[in-house]
């Protein structure tokens, strides 16, 4: 083989190595996306960056702390990133680790406040009980997987026929993801706040437990009074009015999409301006 020639395939080589190590970095981001370990990585970015700042300042004790973090961060991070490394390896199994990921077009956010206010009415007229947790930045794939897959577009019908006693999915949490009703009788984590009623049941825990470790909105519907509660950063607003509930959703939902929305516009707007 001619030396040009070898020296072609070697950076031929090293070129189709780039690539192939960027989409693996690429498919483990998507795997871990929509979970906590997301904040995990971004403490790890931190942990870094405090490295190189106290090593270039000479923050002597401070820079050997960062170090011995970094050094045992290894298994800190098998431990940490544990699910996320199972739910690879299986996907890996099944062949979908390198198979082209696809995200259907979200729904209409108003349509779907819409139907869980409808549906939230109708239940606690009748004192149906109900816990909705929806998703919002923090992603929560591990509590998905811990219920029914459903993957189904909201109505209020469909989260009626959920909750209705004595069903096979009526026990647990719907939790809504994009727009969507991603699963049903899930298990979400129950709150160890001793400050909470003793009036309070299971639901009630679980929609403070959820929203003190993700940013989502958790609406409950009581079973023994048919009150509305909802829940959002630790908060716990109870017995909350239609006309209340409706405005407290709003708020959380419709207009922090407004705001994301009208972020978003301004930085295509800037792009497409410099561009």
């Amino acid at each position: 083989m001619p030396f040009a020639d070898f020296t072609l395939w070697k950076y031929l080589a090293s070129i189709v190595d780039i690539l192939l190590v960027w989409y693996v970095i690429y498919k483990l981001m998507m795997v871990i996306r929509g979970t906590k370990a997301v904040q995990l990585l971004k403490g790890i970015f931190v942990i870094l960056l405090v490295r190189i700042v106290s090593e270039f300042l000479g923050l002597k004790t401070l820079s050997w702390m960062m170090e011995q973090a970094i050094t045992w961060g290894f298994l800190a991070i098998i431990i940490i990133f544990q699910p996320e490394l199972r739910r690879a390896l299986e996907q890996l199994g099944r062949g979908k680790f390198f198979s082209r990921s696809s995200s259907p077009d979200d729904e209409d956010p108003e349509k779907a406040m819409a139907a869980i206010i409808k549906a939230t009415d109708y239940m606690a007229k009748r004192r149906i009980g109900a816990l909705i947790s929806i998703e919002r930045e923090t992603g929560m794939s591990d509590y998905i997987e811990t219920g029914i897959h459903l993957d189904s577009r909201i109505s209020s019908e469909l989260l009626i026929n959920i909750f209705i006693p004595n069903t096979p999915l009526h026990d647990g949490a719907v939790i809504i993801q994009k727009n969507n009703v991603a699963a049903a009788a899930c298990y979400l984590p129950l709150s160890e706040s001793p400050f909470i009623s003793k009036e309070l049941g299971t639901r009630h825990r679980a929609a403070l437990g959820i929203s003190e470790v993700t940013d989502s909105v958790t609406v409950v519907v009581s079973e023994e009074t048919g009150g509305i509660s909802l829940t959002k950063n630790g908060e716990l607003h109870r017995d909350l009015k239609s006309d209340e509930f409706k405005e407290l959703l709003s708020n959380e939902l419709l207009n922090n999409n407004k705001i994301k929305q009208a972020s978003s516009a301004r930085w295509n707007w800037r792009g497409k301006k410099n561009g």
